[in-house]
């Protein structure tokens, strides 16, 4: 099977948050979709191990923000490699409670409230189908795709991602010269950047999650 042939399916990038308790949850997502029109329903993917999953399947109730392309990296960075079970991901980004949910506001297009009706187990993966109950259009800017996220910002698919290839991370990790972010997966390619790995300045930062040079491994 010719796994490369998903990457021409096209994604978004998103925010869905929730809350477990009084605490608020949130992570990014790539995967979502429209189901129907009328009484519209959307469907969403998280993964099992994603905490955000847990605080969902208790919540019933989430928020969906659309990223624009005009998202700060560290945003994209601490709701996708972090986890909100040990860190408060809202405290340095513009959000506001609405329905009783925190939702991301800052640099996206809209967002989209709804409630939780149904929950499909696929295996490393729970599918949440979702009844719309409320929406906001909040900018014309365009909002982000999973291609722009990897070809202009050189993002990378957490491991936990539906989209995440194992097999072409691994061939990647074959061809050398290269050094790999052990939080968020970024490869520094010294054949593609204009100065050597190990001749960057101490005070360099991973693009992605920010993290300094003694996180990345040579490859």
């Amino acid at each position: 099977m010719d796994t490369a042939v998903s990457n021409n399916i096209t994604y978004g990038m998103y925010i869905v948050t929730t809350k477990d308790n009084n605490k608020n949850v949130g992570c990014i997502i790539n995967t979502v979709m429209q189901i129907t029109s009328k009484n519209p329903i959307i469907s969403i993917s998280l993964n099992k191990e994603n905490y955000t999953n847990k605080a969902l399947k208790e919540n019933k109730k989430c928020a969906i923000s659309i990223l624009t392309e005009e998202t700060k990296q560290k945003t994209i960075s601490t709701f996708g490699y972090f986890s909100s079970k040990y860190i408060d991901k809202f405290k340095d980004i513009e959000w506001e409670e609405i329905n009783n949910l925190p939702v991301v506001l800052e640099n996206i297009s809209g967002y989209i409230i709804g409630e939780v009706i149904d929950i499909i187990d696929v295996n490393t993966h729970d599918v949440f189908l979702i009844k719309i109950k409320n929406t906001k259009q909040t900018s014309n800017k365009t909002p982000m795709t999973y291609k722009y996220y990897h070809e202009v910002l050189k993002g990378k698919s957490p491991s936990k991602a539906p989209t995440y290839n194992e097999t072409k991370e691994k061939e990647n990790m074959k061809k050398g010269n290269k050094y790999k972010c052990t939080i968020c997966g970024y490869i520094y390619d010294d054949e593609k950047e204009d100065i050597k790995f190990e001749d960057l300045p101490d005070a360099w930062k991973c693009p992605i999650c920010g993290v300094g040079k003694d996180k990345f491994i040579k490859i």
